[in-house]
């Protein structure tokens, strides 16, 4: 049974589950109706951070037109440009036992595509989540709930992967900034131009 995080809190991933290897980050949501006649693109994004919360190069950033990262430990599997329907709108594999060593921490957000030209935010978001199952026996292992605590927001560190006496834990942020995609990617170490 998964456990069901608050924001704030903290869980093992692989000490409580030895042998866990391959595991699959699953981020959702569902856009509420408004009339602004235009549709929303939500896209999961992640960062790979080193020891000091930063990327060390570009390639360091995943998203759908840089879906491998990590030599090939972290996929990011597409963009679900509609968050249509039910279950994960967005996926991410993940082998923890290759990532490099240098990746101390990886960062899961969802971000606006377009936010400010149409006038979105999280406010009109709403069922927002993650969950981490174990890819080979498909088994919630953990699942966070982001709830409704967002209005103006247009971009979320939904929570990271982390490194911890040689360890993976997850930590629960929920976060929102302002500025997007932009915002997040210069809190991360990107210089965007």
């Amino acid at each position: 049974m998964a456990i069901s995080l608050s924001k704030g809190q903290k869980v093992d991933l692989t000490k409580t589950n030895p042998g866990l290897t391959n595991v699959v980050v699953g981020l959702g949501w569902d856009t509420n109706k408004y009339d602004g006649g235009n549709d929303f693109d939500l896209d999961s994004s992640v960062f790979l951070l080193g020891e000091n919360g930063k990327v060390t190069t570009e390639s360091d950033f995943i998203f759908y037109n840089n879906p491998k990262g990590a030599n090939g430990a972290v996929v990011h599997t597409g963009d679900n440009r509609t968050g249509a329907g039910d279950g994960d709108d967005e996926q991410i594999n993940i082998n923890l036992t290759a990532i490099p060593a240098s990746i101390q921490r990886i960062a899961f957000t969802i971000t606006i595509h377009d936010a400010d030209s149409r006038s979105q935010n999280f406010g009109q978001v709403s069922n927002a989540y993650a969950r981490i199952f174990s890819e080979a026996t498909g088994e919630e292992l953990i699942r966070y709930d982001l709830g409704e605590d967002f209005s103006i927001e247009t971009a979320l560190v939904v929570g990271e992967l982390y490194r911890h006496n040689g360890e993976w834990k997850f930590s629960a942020i929920g976060s929102g900034y302002q500025g997007g995609l932009a915002a997040l990617a210069t809190d991360f170490g990107l210089q965007v131009g």
